[in-house]
């Protein structure tokens, strides 16, 4: 536990750093994602309706709010196969999807009044320090929950619940077994995603064919965080451990769930039953999100 707490803060400091446009970091051993591998030529696949089993029993690693392993029956849905690309919220900005009330929850509009962005028609991302062209074939990151919300709703979707997001990047369908990364058991190697804080930003997607679930989805580990529909709720059966100020004080403030891990999350702090979570107005976050729709 104090291993992870120690890995986890550290991507906070990352996230401070992220905010201080003056300041350019380099990390001690930097290296370049790989390029885009192998093409989407689908957009989303379909989750065969059906029980799987959800969180976990594990006591040496798991944080409180992961357990137990419990049995949760979910419907039929269909799930991107991979995050949502900067490309793809550029269309949504284009097609005004900021001014565009419907779009929008009550509390989302409230907080987009706050946020009102502006471009010449040439995209650049303010990076540690750096300001390099936006790549469109990335996922898109630092967006709010509000901002995902939306851009679902616009794409004519909605957010994954985090039970849904669970079941494709770990359940095998063949063993009825779910596994502990989207790839199976083996612990995260450099092919399998983007973590460990090397790369400062996000991979393009299809660069890690290897981190495929048993579904097909790609990237669900690592880039980017990204952002389910729940709130960060208890499993029935929790257990407040080693305090109940670790987990039990955040239920029921309005925070929402987060899966999958980021670029800058450690390899020691990530699994499918990994629950992050935050404010839905958060943007600091190394956030993104990809969407689902009933099937």
């Amino acid at each position: 536990m104090l291993a992870q707490h120690e890995a986890q803060h550290g991507e906070t400091i990352l996230q401070t750093v992220q905010l201080i446009d003056e300041l350019h970091y380099e990390p001690v051993r930097r290296r370049e994602p790989p390029p885009g591998l192998v093409p989407m030529d689908v957009e989303s696949v379909v989750v065969p309706a059906g029980p799987f089993i959800m969180g976990t029993d594990d006591r040496e690693w798991a944080y409180d709010n992961e357990r137990p392993a419990h049995r949760v029956d979910v419907p039929r849905f269909r799930i991107d196969v991979a995050p949502v690309t900067n490309g793809q919220f550029l269309a949504f900005m284009a097609d005004d999807g900021y001014r565009r009330r419907e779009l929008w929850s009550d509390a989302g509009w409230l907080w987009l009044a706050q946020w009102l962005p502006n471009g010449n028609g040439t995209w650049y991302e303010r990076a540690f320090g750096r300001v390099v062209p936006l790549a469109f074939d990335r996922p898109v990151i630092h967006v709010s929950w509000f901002e995902a919300e939306a851009y679902a709703r616009w794409a004519g979707k909605r957010l994954p619940s985090e039970a849904e997001w669970e079941k494709a990047a770990a359940w095998d369908l063949e063993t009825r077994v779910a596994r502990r990364f989207p790839w199976g058991d083996n612990p995260p190697g450099e092919d399998h995603a983007n973590l460990d804080q090397r790369t400062c930003g996000p991979a393009p997607v299809g660069a890690y064919p290897r981190g495929r679930s048993f579904f097909g989805c790609h990237q669900m580990m690592g880039d980017v965080w990204e952002w389910t529909a729940s709130d960060f709720a208890p499993y029935r059966g929790f257990e407040a451990f080693p305090y109940p100020e670790y987990s039990e004080v955040h239920f029921g403030r309005g925070y929402k769930v987060l899966r999958g891990g980021s670029w800058a999350t450690r390899p020691i702090a990530v699994r499918n039953t990994f629950r992050n979570w935050d404010l839905p107005q958060r943007r600091q976050i190394f956030a993104g999100f990809r969407c689902a729709a009933d099937a």
